[in-house]
Protein backbone atom coordinates (compact mmCIF):
# COMPACT_ATOMS: atom_id res chain seq x y z
CA UNK A 1 0.00 0.00 0.00
CA UNK A 2 1.20 3.68 -0.84
CA UNK A 3 3.28 5.06 2.35
CA UNK A 4 1.31 7.95 2.24
CA UNK A 5 -2.28 6.23 1.92
CA UNK A 6 -1.60 3.94 5.01
CA UNK A 7 -0.80 6.72 7.08
CA UNK A 8 -4.03 9.04 6.12
CA UNK A 9 -5.92 5.78 7.16
CA UNK A 10 -4.51 4.83 10.10
CA UNK A 11 -5.23 8.90 11.27
CA UNK A 12 -8.67 8.73 9.64
CA UNK A 13 -9.47 5.52 11.83
CA UNK A 14 -7.72 6.80 15.40
CA UNK A 15 -8.72 10.56 15.22
CA UNK A 16 -12.06 12.70 16.32
CA UNK A 17 -13.38 15.08 13.46
CA UNK A 18 -15.02 18.49 13.85
CA UNK A 19 -15.60 18.14 9.92
CA UNK A 20 -16.40 15.24 7.55
CA UNK A 21 -17.15 16.03 4.40
CA UNK A 22 -18.28 12.82 2.02
CA UNK A 23 -17.22 13.66 -1.73
CA UNK A 24 -13.88 14.29 -3.34
CA UNK A 25 -14.78 16.38 -6.29
CA UNK A 26 -14.49 20.17 -6.47
CA UNK A 27 -16.51 21.47 -4.55
CA UNK A 28 -15.98 18.63 -1.05
CA UNK A 29 -11.94 19.68 -1.87
CA UNK A 30 -12.75 22.92 -1.37
CA UNK A 31 -14.48 22.60 1.74
CA UNK A 32 -11.31 20.67 3.10
CA UNK A 33 -8.82 23.17 2.55
CA UNK A 34 -11.12 25.95 3.57
CA UNK A 35 -12.05 24.37 7.31
CA UNK A 36 -8.48 22.97 7.27
CA UNK A 37 -7.02 26.73 7.04
CA UNK A 38 -9.11 28.30 9.73
CA UNK A 39 -8.09 25.27 12.32
CA UNK A 40 -10.52 22.77 11.56
CA UNK A 41 -9.57 19.05 11.70
CA UNK A 42 -11.24 17.80 9.02
CA UNK A 43 -11.56 14.41 6.99
CA UNK A 44 -13.11 13.91 3.61
CA UNK A 45 -13.87 10.43 1.80
CA UNK A 46 -14.86 9.49 -1.43
CA UNK A 47 -15.61 6.57 -2.90
CA UNK A 48 -14.13 6.76 -6.26
CA UNK A 49 -10.89 8.22 -7.42
CA UNK A 50 -10.91 12.17 -6.66
CA UNK A 51 -12.59 14.17 -9.26
CA UNK A 52 -14.19 10.96 -10.75
CA UNK A 53 -17.39 12.42 -11.09
CA UNK A 54 -18.16 15.65 -12.43
CA UNK A 55 -15.37 17.42 -11.51
CA UNK A 56 -13.46 15.66 -14.40
CA UNK A 57 -16.45 16.20 -16.91
CA UNK A 58 -16.99 19.76 -17.15
CA UNK A 59 -16.14 22.28 -20.42
CA UNK A 60 -12.44 22.60 -18.38
CA UNK A 61 -13.19 26.78 -18.22
CA UNK A 62 -13.24 28.85 -15.36
CA UNK A 63 -15.13 31.24 -17.05
CA UNK A 64 -18.27 34.15 -15.71
CA UNK A 65 -21.00 32.03 -16.90
CA UNK A 66 -21.92 34.66 -19.89
CA UNK A 67 -24.71 32.90 -21.04
CA UNK A 68 -26.75 33.16 -17.18
CA UNK A 69 -26.94 36.79 -18.48
CA UNK A 70 -29.44 35.99 -20.30
CA UNK A 71 -31.27 34.47 -17.17
CA UNK A 72 -30.32 37.75 -15.60
CA UNK A 73 -28.42 35.83 -12.69
CA UNK A 74 -26.81 38.59 -12.69
CA UNK A 75 -25.47 37.86 -8.85
CA UNK A 76 -23.84 34.42 -10.11
CA UNK A 77 -22.29 36.21 -13.11
CA UNK A 78 -20.54 38.86 -10.96
CA UNK A 79 -19.39 35.89 -8.43
CA UNK A 80 -18.18 33.36 -10.20
CA UNK A 81 -16.38 36.25 -12.53
CA UNK A 82 -14.45 37.71 -9.60
CA UNK A 83 -13.54 34.23 -8.55
CA UNK A 84 -11.71 33.63 -12.26
CA UNK A 85 -9.01 35.80 -11.40
CA UNK A 86 -8.37 34.74 -7.97
CA UNK A 87 -8.27 31.12 -8.99
CA UNK A 88 -5.65 32.16 -11.86
CA UNK A 89 -3.40 34.02 -9.78
CA UNK A 90 -3.37 30.30 -6.97
CA UNK A 91 -2.66 28.45 -10.25
CA UNK A 92 -1.28 30.43 -13.08
CA UNK A 93 0.01 27.10 -14.78
CA UNK A 94 -3.33 25.19 -14.13
CA UNK A 95 -5.82 28.48 -14.98
CA UNK A 96 -4.47 30.09 -18.14
CA UNK A 97 -6.18 32.90 -19.89
CA UNK A 98 -8.23 31.93 -22.73
CA UNK A 99 -9.08 34.62 -25.15
CA UNK A 100 -12.72 33.53 -26.31
CA UNK A 101 -14.56 34.52 -29.59
CA UNK A 102 -18.01 35.14 -29.96
CA UNK A 103 -18.98 35.78 -33.46
CA UNK A 104 -22.04 37.60 -34.28
CA UNK A 105 -24.26 36.85 -37.15
CA UNK A 106 -28.01 38.43 -38.73
CA UNK A 107 -30.48 36.67 -36.55
CA UNK A 108 -28.49 34.58 -34.70
CA UNK A 109 -28.83 34.78 -30.88
CA UNK A 110 -26.62 37.52 -29.71
CA UNK A 111 -26.58 40.97 -31.97
CA UNK A 112 -24.61 43.00 -32.20
CA UNK A 113 -25.73 45.87 -29.75
CA UNK A 114 -26.73 43.59 -27.47
CA UNK A 115 -23.62 41.59 -27.20
CA UNK A 116 -21.96 44.58 -26.94
CA UNK A 117 -23.82 45.74 -23.85
CA UNK A 118 -23.63 42.02 -22.26
CA UNK A 119 -20.12 41.61 -22.70
CA UNK A 120 -19.81 45.00 -20.87
CA UNK A 121 -21.70 44.46 -17.91
CA UNK A 122 -20.26 40.74 -18.04
CA UNK A 123 -16.94 42.80 -17.49
CA UNK A 124 -18.01 45.05 -14.76
CA UNK A 125 -19.28 42.68 -12.66
CA UNK A 126 -16.22 40.53 -13.11
CA UNK A 127 -13.84 43.19 -12.49
CA UNK A 128 -12.17 42.55 -15.48
CA UNK A 129 -9.72 45.61 -16.36
CA UNK A 130 -6.79 46.43 -19.19
CA UNK A 131 -6.09 44.29 -22.24
CA UNK A 132 -8.96 41.53 -20.82
CA UNK A 133 -11.35 44.21 -21.47
CA UNK A 134 -13.99 42.66 -24.18
CA UNK A 135 -13.46 44.93 -27.50
CA UNK A 136 -15.89 44.90 -30.83
CA UNK A 137 -14.89 44.06 -33.80
CA UNK A 138 -16.41 44.36 -37.74
CA UNK A 139 -16.64 41.30 -39.92
CA UNK A 140 -13.29 41.79 -41.58
CA UNK A 141 -11.26 41.57 -37.97
CA UNK A 142 -13.49 38.28 -37.01
CA UNK A 143 -12.16 36.69 -39.84
CA UNK A 144 -8.67 37.42 -39.19
CA UNK A 145 -8.49 36.25 -35.61
CA UNK A 146 -10.31 33.05 -37.06
CA UNK A 147 -10.60 32.36 -40.27
CA UNK A 148 -12.52 28.94 -40.34
CA UNK A 149 -16.23 30.90 -39.26
CA UNK A 150 -18.46 30.51 -42.12
CA UNK A 151 -18.62 33.59 -43.66
CA UNK A 152 -22.42 34.39 -44.66
CA UNK A 153 -24.78 36.77 -42.46
CA UNK A 154 -21.46 37.02 -40.25
CA UNK A 155 -21.52 40.72 -38.48
CA UNK A 156 -18.83 40.86 -36.15
CA UNK A 157 -17.78 39.49 -33.16
CA UNK A 158 -17.35 39.93 -29.43
CA UNK A 159 -13.54 39.25 -28.09
CA UNK A 160 -13.00 39.32 -24.56
CA UNK A 161 -11.24 36.94 -21.51
CA UNK A 162 -12.01 34.05 -20.05
CA UNK A 163 -9.41 30.88 -18.42
CA UNK A 164 -8.90 27.28 -19.53
CA UNK A 165 -7.99 24.69 -16.62
CA UNK A 166 -7.74 21.18 -16.16
CA UNK A 167 -10.76 20.43 -13.68
CA UNK A 168 -9.45 16.60 -12.48
CA UNK A 169 -5.79 18.28 -12.48
CA UNK A 170 -7.32 21.95 -10.09
CA UNK A 171 -9.03 19.34 -7.65
CA UNK A 172 -6.11 17.06 -7.25
CA UNK A 173 -4.23 20.21 -6.26
CA UNK A 174 -6.60 21.17 -3.57
CA UNK A 175 -6.69 18.01 -2.63
CA UNK A 176 -3.13 17.78 -1.89
CA UNK A 177 -3.18 21.37 -0.56
CA UNK A 178 -5.84 20.26 2.13
CA UNK A 179 -3.83 17.44 2.84
CA UNK A 180 -0.60 19.76 3.27
CA UNK A 181 -2.80 21.37 5.74
CA UNK A 182 -3.47 18.98 7.75
CA UNK A 183 -6.71 17.27 5.78
CA UNK A 184 -7.21 13.70 5.91
CA UNK A 185 -8.49 12.93 2.47
CA UNK A 186 -8.89 9.73 1.01
CA UNK A 187 -10.18 8.41 -2.51
CA UNK A 188 -11.57 5.25 -2.44
CA UNK A 189 -13.00 4.89 1.05
CA UNK A 190 -16.62 4.80 1.08
CA UNK A 191 -19.27 5.79 3.50
CA UNK A 192 -21.57 3.20 4.20
CA UNK A 193 -23.84 3.88 7.13
CA UNK A 194 -24.05 6.82 9.70
CA UNK A 195 -23.63 6.59 13.25
CA UNK A 196 -26.70 8.23 14.92
CA UNK A 197 -26.98 8.99 18.70
CA UNK A 198 -30.42 10.84 19.55
CA UNK A 199 -31.69 11.48 16.43
CA UNK A 200 -28.37 13.54 15.90
CA UNK A 201 -25.25 12.01 13.22
CA UNK A 202 -22.51 11.79 15.52
CA UNK A 203 -19.71 9.17 13.54
CA UNK A 204 -20.05 6.98 9.92
CA UNK A 205 -18.88 3.56 8.99
CA UNK A 206 -16.36 3.47 6.20
CA UNK A 207 -15.26 0.67 3.81
CA UNK A 208 -11.73 0.92 2.33
CA UNK A 209 -12.42 -0.40 -1.26
CA UNK A 210 -8.58 -1.55 -1.59
CA UNK A 211 -8.95 -4.39 0.60
CA UNK A 212 -12.76 -4.55 1.99
CA UNK A 213 -11.58 -3.24 5.64
CA UNK A 214 -14.24 -1.68 7.30
CA UNK A 215 -13.68 0.81 10.04
CA UNK A 216 -15.95 3.41 12.02
CA UNK A 217 -14.74 6.99 13.44
CA UNK A 218 -16.51 10.22 14.88
CA UNK A 219 -16.98 13.86 13.88
CA UNK A 220 -18.90 16.77 14.91
CA UNK A 221 -20.72 17.88 11.44
CA UNK A 222 -21.56 15.68 8.29
CA UNK A 223 -21.12 17.82 4.78
CA UNK A 224 -22.58 16.07 1.91
CA UNK A 225 -20.48 17.40 -1.50
CA UNK A 226 -21.28 14.28 -3.25
CA UNK A 227 -22.50 16.11 -6.57
CA UNK A 228 -24.59 13.47 -8.91
CA UNK A 229 -24.98 10.67 -5.49
CA UNK A 230 -26.18 14.32 -3.01
CA UNK A 231 -30.00 12.79 -3.34
CA UNK A 232 -28.24 8.84 -2.57
CA UNK A 233 -27.04 10.13 0.73
CA UNK A 234 -29.73 12.29 1.71
CA UNK A 235 -31.80 9.07 1.23
CA UNK A 236 -29.26 7.53 3.75
CA UNK A 237 -29.98 10.03 6.30
CA UNK A 238 -33.91 9.93 5.63
CA UNK A 239 -34.24 13.66 4.75
CA UNK A 240 -34.51 13.47 0.71
CA UNK A 241 -37.92 15.26 0.45
CA UNK A 242 -38.68 18.91 -0.49
CA UNK A 243 -36.20 20.41 -2.74
CA UNK A 244 -34.00 17.76 -5.09
CA UNK A 245 -31.14 17.17 -7.76
CA UNK A 246 -32.21 17.25 -11.19
CA UNK A 247 -28.94 15.83 -13.37
CA UNK A 248 -28.22 17.47 -17.08
CA UNK A 249 -25.99 15.59 -19.28
CA UNK A 250 -23.35 17.07 -20.40
CA UNK A 251 -21.45 15.84 -23.42
CA UNK A 252 -18.42 16.66 -25.45
CA UNK A 253 -15.85 15.37 -28.44
CA UNK A 254 -12.19 15.51 -29.05
CA UNK A 255 -10.82 15.86 -32.32
CA UNK A 256 -6.92 16.43 -33.63
CA UNK A 257 -6.19 20.05 -33.78
CA UNK A 258 -5.49 19.39 -37.94
CA UNK A 259 -8.94 18.66 -38.35
CA UNK A 260 -9.80 21.82 -36.59
CA UNK A 261 -7.20 23.79 -36.29
CA UNK A 262 -8.76 27.23 -34.53
CA UNK A 263 -6.31 30.18 -33.54
CA UNK A 264 -8.84 30.93 -30.45
CA UNK A 265 -11.35 29.94 -28.54
CA UNK A 266 -14.90 29.99 -29.94
CA UNK A 267 -17.99 30.34 -28.52
CA UNK A 268 -21.24 30.04 -30.96
CA UNK A 269 -24.64 29.52 -31.17
CA UNK A 270 -26.76 27.07 -32.82
CA UNK A 271 -30.24 26.38 -34.79
CA UNK A 272 -31.45 25.30 -31.80
CA UNK A 273 -30.74 28.27 -29.09
CA UNK A 274 -27.93 26.28 -27.16
CA UNK A 275 -24.04 27.66 -27.09
CA UNK A 276 -21.40 25.65 -27.83
CA UNK A 277 -17.31 26.03 -26.72
CA UNK A 278 -15.08 24.64 -29.62
CA UNK A 279 -11.65 25.16 -27.62
CA UNK A 280 -7.67 23.87 -28.38
CA UNK A 281 -5.85 22.56 -26.54
CA UNK A 282 -2.10 21.58 -27.08
CA UNK A 283 -3.16 18.57 -30.00
CA UNK A 284 -6.67 18.18 -29.96
CA UNK A 285 -9.70 20.79 -30.17
CA UNK A 286 -12.68 19.69 -28.07
CA UNK A 287 -16.24 20.88 -28.76
CA UNK A 288 -19.16 20.88 -26.40
CA UNK A 289 -21.20 20.81 -24.81
CA UNK A 290 -24.95 19.62 -24.47
CA UNK A 291 -27.70 19.75 -22.27
CA UNK A 292 -30.39 17.32 -21.94
CA UNK A 293 -32.11 15.36 -18.35
CA UNK A 294 -30.52 12.35 -17.38
CA UNK A 295 -32.23 9.59 -16.19
CA UNK A 296 -29.99 6.95 -16.22
CA UNK A 297 -27.23 5.28 -13.89
CA UNK A 298 -24.90 8.04 -12.60
CA UNK A 299 -22.12 5.36 -12.26
CA UNK A 300 -22.04 4.73 -15.88
CA UNK A 301 -22.21 8.10 -18.19
CA UNK A 302 -20.88 7.86 -21.58
CA UNK A 303 -22.00 10.22 -24.92
CA UNK A 304 -24.38 8.33 -26.95
CA UNK A 305 -23.89 8.60 -30.87
CA UNK A 306 -26.91 10.86 -31.17
CA UNK A 307 -24.74 13.69 -28.86
CA UNK A 308 -21.76 13.28 -31.23
CA UNK A 309 -23.71 14.01 -34.03
CA UNK A 310 -25.51 16.97 -32.34
CA UNK A 311 -21.90 18.29 -31.59
CA UNK A 312 -20.53 17.25 -35.08
CA UNK A 313 -23.28 18.74 -37.06
CA UNK A 314 -22.96 22.38 -35.00
CA UNK A 315 -19.18 22.75 -35.39
CA UNK A 316 -19.68 21.32 -38.97
CA UNK A 317 -22.14 24.50 -39.64
CA UNK A 318 -19.75 27.05 -37.45
CA UNK A 319 -16.56 25.59 -39.78
CA UNK A 320 -17.98 24.47 -42.78
CA UNK A 321 -14.67 24.13 -44.21
CA UNK A 322 -13.45 21.31 -41.45
CA UNK A 323 -16.11 18.46 -42.93
CA UNK A 324 -15.43 16.96 -39.45
CA UNK A 325 -17.48 13.35 -39.33
CA UNK A 326 -17.41 10.72 -36.95
CA UNK A 327 -14.39 8.93 -38.08
CA UNK A 328 -12.30 12.51 -36.27
CA UNK A 329 -13.92 11.53 -33.44
CA UNK A 330 -10.66 9.97 -31.25
CA UNK A 331 -12.24 10.56 -27.50
CA UNK A 332 -15.28 11.97 -25.71
CA UNK A 333 -16.45 12.68 -22.37
CA UNK A 334 -19.71 13.07 -20.72
CA UNK A 335 -20.78 14.17 -17.02
CA UNK A 336 -23.62 15.04 -15.29
CA UNK A 337 -24.65 18.67 -13.72
CA UNK A 338 -26.15 18.26 -10.32
CA UNK A 339 -28.44 21.09 -10.61
CA UNK A 340 -31.30 21.68 -8.39
CA UNK A 341 -35.20 21.00 -9.48
CA UNK A 342 -37.32 24.33 -10.53
CA UNK A 343 -40.71 23.19 -11.57
CA UNK A 344 -41.29 23.70 -15.76
CA UNK A 345 -37.64 24.31 -16.35
CA UNK A 346 -35.49 22.75 -19.04
CA UNK A 347 -31.96 21.77 -18.33
CA UNK A 348 -30.78 24.79 -19.74
CA UNK A 349 -32.70 27.30 -18.06
CA UNK A 350 -32.50 25.53 -14.41
CA UNK A 351 -30.44 27.82 -12.61
CA UNK A 352 -26.57 27.03 -11.77
CA UNK A 353 -26.91 28.71 -8.34
CA UNK A 354 -25.36 26.43 -5.22
CA UNK A 355 -27.89 25.39 -2.31
CA UNK A 356 -27.40 24.23 1.02
CA UNK A 357 -29.68 22.04 2.70
CA UNK A 358 -29.95 21.12 6.57
CA UNK A 359 -31.77 18.09 7.71
CA UNK A 360 -32.87 17.71 11.09
CA UNK A 361 -29.97 14.92 11.73
CA UNK A 362 -27.95 17.81 11.02
CA UNK A 363 -26.05 16.62 7.90
CA UNK A 364 -25.20 19.29 5.41
CA UNK A 365 -25.66 18.84 1.40
CA UNK A 366 -24.59 21.06 -0.71
CA UNK A 367 -26.28 20.88 -4.93
CA UNK A 368 -25.70 23.13 -7.85
CA UNK A 369 -22.79 25.61 -8.45
CA UNK A 370 -20.31 25.89 -11.08
CA UNK A 371 -16.46 24.88 -11.22
CA UNK A 372 -15.44 28.39 -11.00
CA UNK A 373 -17.45 28.86 -7.77
CA UNK A 374 -15.56 26.19 -5.78
CA UNK A 375 -13.46 28.64 -3.47
CA UNK A 376 -17.11 30.81 -2.72
CA UNK A 377 -18.72 27.98 -1.95
CA UNK A 378 -16.63 26.29 -0.05
CA UNK A 379 -16.40 30.00 2.38
CA UNK A 380 -20.20 30.02 2.47
CA UNK A 381 -20.19 26.41 3.87
CA UNK A 382 -17.82 26.77 6.56
CA UNK A 383 -19.16 30.08 7.46
CA UNK A 384 -22.30 27.91 7.77
CA UNK A 385 -20.66 25.06 10.12
CA UNK A 386 -18.47 27.86 12.45
CA UNK A 387 -21.46 29.46 12.87
CA UNK A 388 -23.64 25.99 14.17
CA UNK A 389 -20.45 24.45 15.88
CA UNK A 390 -20.99 28.02 17.82
CA UNK A 391 -17.50 28.92 16.54
CA UNK A 392 -15.38 32.49 16.63
CA UNK A 393 -15.54 33.14 13.58
CA UNK A 394 -12.10 32.75 11.49
CA UNK A 395 -11.32 34.95 8.18
CA UNK A 396 -11.24 32.66 5.16
CA UNK A 397 -7.96 32.25 3.96
CA UNK A 398 -8.03 30.41 0.76
CA UNK A 399 -7.43 33.91 -1.50
CA UNK A 400 -3.88 33.67 -0.45
CA UNK A 401 -3.23 30.12 -0.33
CA UNK A 402 -1.26 28.96 -3.45
CA UNK A 403 -2.59 25.49 -4.94
CA UNK A 404 0.74 23.84 -5.41
CA UNK A 405 3.88 23.80 -2.73
CA UNK A 406 6.44 25.53 -5.21
CA UNK A 407 4.10 28.45 -6.70
CA UNK A 408 4.66 30.79 -9.94
CA UNK A 409 3.69 34.05 -8.89
CA UNK A 410 2.38 35.27 -12.22
CA UNK A 411 1.55 33.65 -15.60
CA UNK A 412 4.73 35.65 -17.09
CA UNK A 413 6.96 33.16 -15.18
CA UNK A 414 4.55 30.00 -16.22
CA UNK A 415 5.45 31.31 -20.12
CA UNK A 416 8.71 31.55 -19.13
CA UNK A 417 9.25 27.97 -17.68
CA UNK A 418 7.57 26.53 -20.46
CA UNK A 419 10.42 27.70 -22.69
CA UNK A 420 12.89 26.73 -20.29
CA UNK A 421 11.20 23.17 -20.44
CA UNK A 422 11.04 23.23 -24.23
CA UNK A 423 14.59 23.98 -24.64
CA UNK A 424 15.13 21.01 -22.21
CA UNK A 425 13.29 18.72 -24.42
CA UNK A 426 15.18 19.96 -27.76
CA UNK A 427 15.08 16.92 -30.23
CA UNK A 428 12.45 15.43 -28.40
CA UNK A 429 9.10 14.60 -30.71
CA UNK A 430 6.53 16.88 -30.30
CA UNK A 431 8.92 19.25 -27.42
CA UNK A 432 6.54 22.13 -27.56
CA UNK A 433 3.10 20.06 -26.89
CA UNK A 434 5.35 17.62 -24.41
CA UNK A 435 6.32 20.93 -22.43
CA UNK A 436 2.96 23.21 -22.54
CA UNK A 437 1.40 19.57 -21.80
CA UNK A 438 4.12 19.00 -18.40
CA UNK A 439 3.81 22.22 -17.90
CA UNK A 440 0.18 22.57 -17.39
CA UNK A 441 -0.16 19.50 -15.47
CA UNK A 442 2.61 19.72 -12.69
CA UNK A 443 3.61 22.80 -12.25
CA UNK A 444 7.28 23.73 -11.85
CA UNK A 445 7.43 19.80 -10.80
CA UNK A 446 7.90 19.21 -14.94
CA UNK A 447 11.18 20.32 -14.95
CA UNK A 448 11.85 17.20 -12.16
CA UNK A 449 10.15 14.83 -14.14
CA UNK A 450 12.17 15.71 -17.27
CA UNK A 451 15.66 15.89 -15.50
CA UNK A 452 14.64 12.11 -14.05
CA UNK A 453 13.64 10.93 -17.58
CA UNK A 454 17.45 12.30 -18.87
CA UNK A 455 18.71 10.52 -15.81
CA UNK A 456 17.57 7.17 -17.05
CA UNK A 457 19.19 7.09 -20.36
CA UNK A 458 18.23 8.23 -23.73
CA UNK A 459 15.07 10.68 -23.40
CA UNK A 460 12.07 8.51 -25.12
CA UNK A 461 8.11 9.28 -24.86
CA UNK A 462 7.98 5.43 -22.96
CA UNK A 463 10.24 7.13 -20.51
CA UNK A 464 8.81 9.65 -19.63
CA UNK A 465 5.63 8.69 -19.24
CA UNK A 466 6.75 6.15 -16.96
CA UNK A 467 8.36 9.14 -14.75
CA UNK A 468 5.13 10.74 -14.43
CA UNK A 469 3.59 7.83 -13.48
CA UNK A 470 5.98 7.30 -10.31
CA UNK A 471 5.27 10.60 -9.25
CA UNK A 472 1.63 10.35 -9.55
CA UNK A 473 1.59 6.76 -7.65
CA UNK A 474 4.10 9.02 -4.98
CA UNK A 475 2.73 11.98 -4.61
CA UNK A 476 -1.22 11.92 -6.23
CA UNK A 477 -2.80 8.75 -4.59
CA UNK A 478 -3.20 6.81 -7.79
CA UNK A 479 -4.49 3.54 -7.12
CA UNK A 480 -6.01 2.23 -10.63
CA UNK A 481 -4.47 2.77 -14.21
CA UNK A 482 -7.30 4.64 -15.16
CA UNK A 483 -6.74 7.51 -11.88
CA UNK A 484 -3.84 7.87 -14.36
CA UNK A 485 -4.39 8.06 -17.69
CA UNK A 486 -7.58 9.74 -17.26
CA UNK A 487 -7.48 12.58 -14.10
CA UNK A 488 -3.84 12.48 -13.27
CA UNK A 489 -3.09 13.00 -17.13
CA UNK A 490 -6.06 13.61 -19.41
CA UNK A 491 -4.95 11.40 -22.44
CA UNK A 492 -7.96 9.09 -22.53
CA UNK A 493 -9.25 12.66 -23.52
CA UNK A 494 -6.41 14.33 -24.92
CA UNK A 495 -3.81 11.81 -26.26
CA UNK A 496 -5.47 8.42 -26.68
CA UNK A 497 -3.11 7.53 -28.76
CA UNK A 498 -0.22 7.60 -26.31
CA UNK A 499 -2.56 5.18 -23.51
CA UNK A 500 -2.43 2.48 -26.36
CA UNK A 501 0.82 2.76 -27.30
CA UNK A 502 2.54 2.77 -23.23
CA UNK A 503 -0.34 1.02 -21.79
CA UNK A 504 1.46 -2.39 -21.61
CA UNK A 505 4.16 -0.35 -20.09
CA UNK A 506 2.28 1.14 -17.50
CA UNK A 507 0.66 -1.82 -16.22
CA UNK A 508 4.03 -3.66 -15.89
CA UNK A 509 5.10 -0.67 -13.56
CA UNK A 510 1.67 -1.21 -11.81
CA UNK A 511 2.46 -4.76 -11.07
CA UNK A 512 5.81 -4.20 -9.50
CA UNK A 513 4.68 -1.02 -7.28
CA UNK A 514 1.44 -2.28 -6.29
CA UNK A 515 2.37 -6.83 -6.58
CA UNK A 516 -0.32 -7.55 -8.83
CA UNK A 517 -0.92 -11.45 -9.94
CA UNK A 518 -0.69 -11.82 -13.71
CA UNK A 519 -4.76 -11.96 -12.97
CA UNK A 520 -5.01 -8.62 -11.86
CA UNK A 521 -2.77 -7.13 -14.51
CA UNK A 522 -4.94 -8.66 -17.18
CA UNK A 523 -8.51 -7.60 -15.53
CA UNK A 524 -6.80 -3.82 -15.49
CA UNK A 525 -5.73 -4.00 -18.81
CA UNK A 526 -9.54 -4.95 -19.77
CA UNK A 527 -10.98 -1.79 -18.21
CA UNK A 528 -8.41 0.40 -19.96
CA UNK A 529 -9.81 -1.25 -23.74
CA UNK A 530 -13.65 -1.46 -22.06
CA UNK A 531 -13.23 2.27 -21.27
CA UNK A 532 -11.41 3.56 -24.87
CA UNK A 533 -14.68 1.29 -26.64
CA UNK A 534 -17.15 3.12 -24.75
CA UNK A 535 -15.31 6.81 -24.73
CA UNK A 536 -15.58 6.44 -29.10
CA UNK A 537 -19.28 4.94 -29.53
CA UNK A 538 -18.86 4.66 -33.25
Amino acid sequence: MNTQRQFLIEQLKSQHFDLLVIGGGITGAGIALDATTRGLKVALVEKNDFAAGTSSKSTKLIHGGLRYLKQLELKVVKEVGQERAIVHRLAPHLVKPEKMLLPIYKGGTFGKTGTSIGLWLYDFLAGVKGADKRKMLAKKPTLQLEPLLHENGLVGSGFYAEYRTDDARLTIEVIKTAIRFGAVCLNYVQLTDFIEENGKLKGAVCQDLENGDSFQFTANTFVNAAGPWVDGLREKDKSLSNKRLFLSKGTHIVVPWERLPLRHSVYFDVSDGRMIFAISRQRATYIGTTDTAFKGDIDQVFAEKSEIEYLLNAANAMFPTALLTMDDVESTWAGLRPLVYEEGKSAGEMSRKDEIFISKSGLISVAGGKLTGYRKMAQKLVDSVLKMQKQTAIVCLTKQVALTEDAFENFVQVVDFQKDIELRLKGFSNQSTTANYLVENYGKTALQIVDAAFAEGNLTDEALILIELRHCLENEMVLTPTDFFERRTGLLYFNIQRVRQHLDAVLAVFQTVRHWPNEQVEAERQKIVDLMARLRPV
